[in-house]
Formats: C-alpha cells, sequence, structure tokens
C-alpha cells in the first residue's frame, strides 16, 4: 500500500506535466498495476483535485480587485476607442485615397521589374544561342563557297558543343534535323566533284602521259647520244664516207641535244601541274570524316578499273600510224602516272598491292594488244618507231617503279616482226636490182671510177694493185677495163650493209650486251642472205627472159658475193664491238647460199641448153623412108651445132681475171657442153627409138649417120677448152657403134662378141638393136613391095629377110635372157 502511493504521484505528476497526446501510456499504467489500483487512483485523483480547487479559489481571492479595476479602466477606455476608430477610419480613407496613385505607378514599376527580368533572360538565352546561330551561318557560308570539309567540322562542333546548350528550342531541332540533310549534300556535292574529276583526268590523261614520257626520254637523250657518238668509228673501216656523215648527225643531234635540254629546263612539268588533284583529297577527307572513307575507296579503284579498260582498249585503226601508238601509250602512261601520285600523297585511297594488281592486268592486255597489232605492220620504219615507243613506254613507266620485263620480251618478239618486215622491203629492193641490172661486167673509164666502185664493194684486182705497187705512173693505163661482176653486185652488197644497219637500229636501247646485239645481227642477216637473197636469186635464174649469158654472169656475181661474206663479218664486228674469235659468235651462211644460187644457175644453164636443143630437135623432118640420103648433114642440125658453138664462145670469153674465174668459167663450160652432147645424143637416140615411128629405111639410116658424124666433128673441134683425149666425142659412142652396126650390117660379129669387154659394139644393147631392126626390117619390105619390078633383087631381098629374121630371134633370146637375168 505503501509502495503503491509513491507510483500515483508519479503518475499524476506525469498527467500534469505531459501532453495530452501523450498521456494515453500513463494512465494503460495505472490498469497494469496491482487490482484495485484505479479505485486507489480515483481517490488520490480527486483529492488532488480539491487542492488544485483550493489554491485556485485562493489565487481568485487575491486578484479580484485587479480584476474589477481593470474592467473599469476598460469601460473608460471604450469611449476613447470609439472615438480612436472613427479617426482612424478617417485617415484610413485619406491615406486610401491618396494610395491609389502610389498603388498605380507601383503596379507600373513592377510591371517594368518584370520587363526587366524578361529582357534580361531573354539576353541571357540569346547570348547562349548566338554562337549556335553564328556557327549555323557560318556552315551555311562553308556550304555557299564549297568549303565542305569544313563545314563538316563546324557540324561536328554544332553537335557536341553548341546544340546541346540550346537543344530545347524549337528552332535547334530544326537543325539537328538539317544537319544529316547537308552531309548527305556534301557527300553528293563531293562525289559530283570526284565523278567530274575522274572524266577530266580520263580527258587529259594522254597529256599526261606525254609529257611523262617526253620527260623521261629527255633524261635518256643525253647518255644514248653520248653513247651514239661513241659508236660512230664502228665502220669507218668498211665505209669512211658512211662514218663521216654519221659523225656529223651525231654532232648536231647531240647539240640540238643540249639546246633542247636549255629551253625545256623550266619547263618540266608533273601530273600535279596538270591535273587539279583537290576533288580527290577533298573527297577522301569529306567520305574518311563520315565514317565512308571505305565505301569512298571501293568507289574510286571501281571507277578506276573501268576507266582502265577504256584506256587499254585500243582504236581499231591503231597500228596504221605511229600517232595511234603514241596516243595509246600516253593514255596509259598518264592514267598510272595518276595513280602514282595518288598513291604518294594519300594514304589508304590506293596501295602498292592495288597499283601492282591494276598494272599486271594492264600489262597483259597491252602486251597482247601490241602482239596483235604489230603483226598488222607491214612497214619496218612504223615498227621501229613502234619500238622507240614501247622503249620510251617502259623505261618511263619503270622510273614510277612498275616491273616491264615482260615488255623487253615482247621487244624480241616485235624484233622478229620487224625483221620478216625488212625482209620483205628487201625482198623488193633485191627484185628491183635485179631487174635494172643488165647483166654485163661494170666499165670502168679511169681510176676514179674505179675507187668508187670499191667503195661500194671490197673489190680487189691482182693486176691493178701489182701495177700500183710497181708502176704507179702508168695506172691510168690499165683503163678503160671491165670488172668481171656486173652493177648489181656493189648495189646488192650495199643494201645488205643497209639491211644490217636498219636491223642495229631496233637493237638499240633494249638493254642487251653487245654480244646479244651481235648474235641478233648475224642471224637477222643470215635470213636475209639464205632465205630472202636466195629465194630472189632463185626466182631470177627461173625467169624466162634470163638467158645463157645472163646465167654466167650471175654465177660469177654470185662468186664475188660469196667471196665478199667475211667482209660482212668484219663489218659486223666493227659495229658490235665483238670479235670473230667469240665462242658464241655466229657465222655468215652467204657461202651456202651463193653455192646454192650458182649451182641452181648452173643447172638453170644446162637445161635452158637442153631446151634449146629439144627446140631444134623438134623442128627436124626426117623422110623415114628415103631410098638414099642427101650426101649432106639435116639443116636443123647444122644450125643446132652453129647455136651450141656460138653459146659456148660466151664462157670463152668471160674476164678471167684471176685463176678463180678461169676455173670456174671452164668447169661450167666443160660441164654445159657435155650436158649438152649428151642430151643431144640421148635425143637422137629417142627420135631413132621413137614407138610412133614404124618403119626406117636404110637411106634414112644413112642420113641419120651424116648428122651424127657431124655432132661427132663438133665433139672433136673441142668447143670448150680443157676436155682430154675424146671425152666430149664418147658422148656420142652409143650413137655411133649402134648405126657403125646397121651401116656395115655386121649382125655375126655383133652376136659372137656378145658380153665380152673387147667387144666393137659393147654400148649396143639388144634391145635398142632389135627395136630399130625391127623398124628397118618394116622398111625394107615396104620398099620390096614398091620396087618389084627389079625381079634379079628378089631373091637378095628374100635372103636378107632371112637373115633379118634370124637376127631378130638371136636378139630376142638375148633379150630374154637378159629380162631373166634381172
Amino acid at each position: 500500500m505503501a509502495e503503491s502511493l509513491p507510483e500515483h504521484d508519479r503518475i499524476l505528476q506525469e498527467i500534469e506535466s505531459t501532453d495530452t497526446a501523450c498521456v494515453g501510456p500513463t494512465l494503460r499504467s495505472v490498469y497494469d498495476d496491482q487490482p484495485n489500483a484505479h479505485q486507489k487512483f480515483m481517490e488520490k485523483l480527486d483529492a488532488c483535485i480539491r487542492n488544485h480547487d483550493r489554491e485556485i479559489e485562493k489565487m481568485c481571492n487575491f486578484h479580484h480587485q485587479g480584476f474589477v479595476d481593470a474592467i473599469t479602466e476598460l469601460l473608460k477606455v471604450r469611449a476613447d476607442a470609439e472615438k480612436l476608430k472613427v479617426q482612424v477610419t478617417d485617415t484610413n480613407r485619406r491615406l486610401q485615397d491618396a494610395g491609389k496613385e502610389v498603388i498605380s505607378q507601383t503596379e507600373e514599376i513592377i510591371r517594368c521589374r518584370v520587363q526587366q527580368r524578361n529582357i534580361t533572360t531573354v539576353v541571357e538565352k540569346l547570348q547562349l544561342c548566338l554562337p549556335v546561330l553564328e556557327m549555323y551561318s557560318k556552315l551555311k557560308e562553308q556550304m555557299n563557297v564549297k568549303r565542305y570539309y569544313s563545314a563538316l567540322k563546324t557540324m561536328e562542333q554544332l553537335e557536341n558543343l553548341y546544340l546541346p546548350r540550346v537543344s530545347q528550342y524549337r528552332f535547334c531541332q530544326i537543325m539537328i534535323e538539317n544537319l544529316p540533310k547537308l552531309r548527305e549534300e556534301i557527300k553528293e556535292i563531293s562525289m559530283s566533284d570526284l565523278k567530274d574529276f575522274l572524266e577530266s583526268i580520263r580527258k587529259h590523261s594522254d597529256r599526261i602521259g606525254e609529257t611523262a614520257m617526253k620527260q623521261a626520254q629527255q633524261q635518256k637523250t643525253f647518255s644514248t647520244t653520248l653513247q651514239k657518238q661513241n659508236n660512230v668509228n664502228y665502220g669507218r673501216n668498211m665505209h669512211l664516207g658512211r662514218s663521216r656523215i654519221s659523225e656529223s648527225k651525231n654532232e648536231m643531234t647531240l647539240k640540238r641535244t643540249f639546246e633542247d635540254d636549255d629551253e625545256h629546263e623550266d619547263e618540266v612539268l608533273t601530273a600535279q601541274d596538270l591535273v587539279d588533284f583537290s576533288p580527290v583529297y577533298r573527297c577522301l577527307h569529306i567520305y574518311s570524316v563520315l565514317g565512308d572513307g571505305e565505301i569512298f575507296e571501293n568507289y574510286y579503284r571501281k571507277q578506276r578499273r573501268k576507266q582502265a579498260r577504256l584506256v587499254l582498249q585500243p582504236q581499231s585503226s591503231m597500228h596504221e600510224t605511229v600517232e595511234g601508238y603514241r596516243r595509246y601509250f600516253s593514255q596509259i602512261v598518264g592514267f598510272f602516272v595518276v595513280e602514282d601520285h595518288i598513291l604518294h600523297v594519300t594514304q589508304g585511297l590506293v596501295t602498292r598491292t592495288y597499283t601492282d594488281e591494276l598494272w599486271n592486268m594492264a600489262l597483259s592486255k597491252i602486251v597482247a594488244v601490241l602482239r596483235t597489232h604489230s603483226s598488222y605492220c607491214t612497214d619496218p620504219d612504223l615498227v621501229l618507231e613502234l619500238k622507240n615507243l614501247i622503249v620510251v613506254f617502259a623505261d618511263t613507266l619503270q622510273g614510277y617503279g612498275f616491273p616491264v620485263n615482260r615488255l623487253f620480251d615482247l621487244l624480241f618478239e616485235i624484233r622478229d616482226q620487224y625483221n620478216e618486215t625488212l625482209l620483205k622491203k628487201w625482198s623488193g629492193l633485191f627484185r628491183d636490182i635485179f631487174e635494172a641490172d643488165n647483166y654485163s661486167p661494170i666499165p670502168v673509164a679511169n681510176e676514179e671510177e674505179y675507187k668508187i666502185v670499191i667503195s661500194k664493194f671490197p673489190f680487189q684486182d691482182p693486176e691493178l694493185d701489182k701495177v700500183r705497187m710497181k708502176h704507179p705512173h702508168i695506172l691510168q693505163q690499165s683503163f678503160p677495163k671491165k670488172l668481171p661482176m656486173s652493177q648489181s653486185v656493189p648495189q646488192i652488197y650495199m643494201q645488205v650493209k643497209e639491211f644490217i644497219y636498219a636491223s642495229l637500229k631496233f637493237s638499240e636501247s633494249l638493254h642487251r650486251s653487245s654480244t646479244e646485239i651481235d648474235d641478233m645481227l648475224r642471224k637477222s642477216t643470215n635470213l636475209l642472205l639464205t632465205r630472202t637473197l636466195s629465194s630472189c636469186l632463185q626466182n631470177l635464174i627461173k625467169k624466162p627472159h634470163i638467158g645463157l649469158t645472163e646465167l654466167v654472169q650471175i654465177i660469177i656475181n654470185t662468186t664475188h658475193l660469196e667471196q665478199a661474206c667475211k667482209y660482212l663479218e668484219d663489218f659486223i664486228s666493227n659495229i658490235t664491238n665483238i670479235s670473230q674469235l667469240t665462242v658464241h659468235t655466229a657465222r655468215l651462211y652467204g657461202l651456202s647460199t651463193f653455192k646454192d644460187a650458182r649451182h641452181a644457175a648452173e643447172g638453170e644453164i644446162y637445161t635452158k641448153l637442153n631446151q634449146k636443143i629439144d627446140e631444134f630437135i623438134q623442128i627436124a623432118d626426117y623422110d623415114w623412108t628415103m631410098s638414099e640420103s642427101d650426101g649432106r648433114a639435116s639443116g636443123y642440125l647444122m644450125d643446132l651445132i652453129n647455136f651450141l658453138r656460138s653459146t659456148f664462145q660466151v664462157f670463152t670469153h668471160l674476164p678471167n681475171n684471176n685463176n678463180d674465174h678461169a676455173a670456174m668459167s671452164g668447169k661450167v663450160a666443160q660441164t654445159a657442153c657435155m650436158s649438152a652432147c649428151q642430151h643431144l645424143s640421148m635425143s637422137l637416140m629417142q627420135m631413132l627409138l621413137d614407138s610412133e615411128l614404124k618403119q626406117i629405111s636404110m637411106g634414112a639410116i644413112q642420113q641419120f649417120n651424116l648428122d651424127v658424124i657431124q655432132c661427132e666433128l663438133f665433139a672433136s673441134s673441142e668447143p670448150v677448152p680443157g676436155f682430154q683425149g675424146d671425152t666430149l666425142q664418147l658422148a656420142f659412142i652409143d650413137l655411133r657403134q649402134l648405126l657403125d652396126l646397121f651401116m656395115v650390117w655386121d649382125w655375126s660379129t655383133y652376136l659372137a662378141d656378145y658380153g665380152q669387154a673387147t667387144s666393137k659394139y659393147l654400148r649396143v644393147n639388144p634391145s635398142t638393136a632389135l627395136t630399130l631392126l625391127e623398124k628397118v626390117h618394116r622398111g625394107m619390105k615396104d620398099s620390096s613391095k614398091k620396087n618389084n619390078i627389079f625381079a634379079q633383087f628378089r631373091k637378095n631381098d628374100r635372103d636378107k629377110q632371112k637373115l633379118i629374121e634370124t637376127v631378130v630371134k638371136q636378139l630376142r633370146s638375148l633379150v630374154n635372157g637378159m629380162s631373166q637375168h634381172t
């Protein structure tokens, strides 16, 4: 009990001191205590209330008089308050009336202040927007003046720096929407500029290439000219006059070269001087900034490949003129000069791999085109100019780092074509020389004319040399005279040298050694001699209007040309400075060429002689049934023999200036004479044995014997000197023995001695004798029928016929025996 009272005091204290909102927990604690605590608490609470009431009553009693006094004072103040209220109301009215103007001014001030604040805000916002507008204006100006790369940089600044600050404004949204459109516009414009650039370089590529090739050629001119001048003396020992002309020309060329170099020294132009490359740079930068650099590279390369194909496509008539080739090469060089420039001034637009791939493609096409078009060229001068263009073309591109070995390999193919055109041209020259030749020895009236001839052809006259050495004061007395060869010989020799010069021109600037050039010259010269000149000689020999005199002169000419081959070898060696003793040095095949021509001419002499003999034989008109001969040789045969005598006099009157000529002409004459006699003998034999001739009288045999006797007399008269004994007469031995057999009618001796080496009729073949005997037998039968009035001769005829029949049987048995042994 005693414990609960202090607890109730505490609770009451808390209730009095605690905020009303917090009384709940305190009161709850009253009910949570011991039983009957609530009753006790209520009692305690009532006691506390009574104590407070007593205190309030005490206080009211203490302050009651003061309250009464205050009320009294308030009542007094009431009247004053009413009066004050009236005054305040009046004052307030007057104050309101007076404040209306102030309020009006104040509102105006407030409005001005709001406007001022708005203006300040606007100024601040404008200051924020002005850089954006200035940048956009700058962008527009850059677009107008086509500074697209700068415009793209300005766009980047707008997007990244300026527009984010004022993105809430509508005009900024419009700008943001316009920027991609402007980028596309810039791409389209730059691409259009690039297309214009590509079209421009396509049109100007030939000028770029021409300039580049000209510069490359000028760089080589000095060294090439010096090299030529060093080679001026290459033909001095062979041809002094030509060397002096060449030396003079080279000096003039060198001087002109220096003058040209001085004139053009300040005019060296590059591809950048001829073409504005800024569109490429601009477009590349623009696409790189836009992140489309790869797209631009692919487009550029694709378009350039298309242009490359167009450039590499030649005109159909390109092979007709050198200008066509020059334009073709200039365009290709211009194309690759531009690509090389782009390669070195840009990064990644083109690469070395790309240019190498493009060049390899182009090189294959170029080689194919040149191989095709060069095959159409028939003019060696055009082929030579083409070769010079290819060399300049190759040297130019090689200077830019492009491999050109295949072009020089192609030049070797074109060299063969060049040689073919040269051979065709020289074939015509040779034909003209042969047609214009009179095929007679060259007359020289004095020493000056002689020197002119030997300056063109390496001829030596031993007699003149001997006189010059021992008696020079009487040298002029040796003239006039005739040189053995005809006018075509020095002309042919000079043309062969001209061919060597022409062939040498192609070998220049091919970057080949002297040994290779020497080999090429010798091979081409061999082709000229063994194919072209040989063919012309063979055709000349076969021409119908070339007579025996001309054929003899051709033989002499070929002999001198053959002897001159060693001088041609020396001539080539002097040009190339390659000794003939070098292991790999080829030799000229002129010896075989001229020997073949000489053999062909000799054969043609024999053929023409035989043809002429056949013509005379064809006009022979024998009466094969005549009873007796005319007592003299046939007219056709005498004409034939006279023709042969005059013909062989041509050989005996040949100019035998030396032993070689004498031996050569004598050998040809002997062979021709022997061939003619053999052919005449064979023709006469065939005439007797002709199958169409059915019968022959003994009178015809006697007439034929007279003709053969004339042939034997001709053979024994030594129409051509040099035959030993009766060698030439042996050509008619077959006819002589056969005719003797019939003239003597010595059949018993023939049949008895047949097969013996000592037989008188050893050269008479049984079949030949049988054939002729049968014709004679038929002739005798026919003669007996016509002459039957002479009865006294019938018995002799019958006996002779019986003898003939007996001989015929024996001859047939011999012939059959020969066939069985065979």
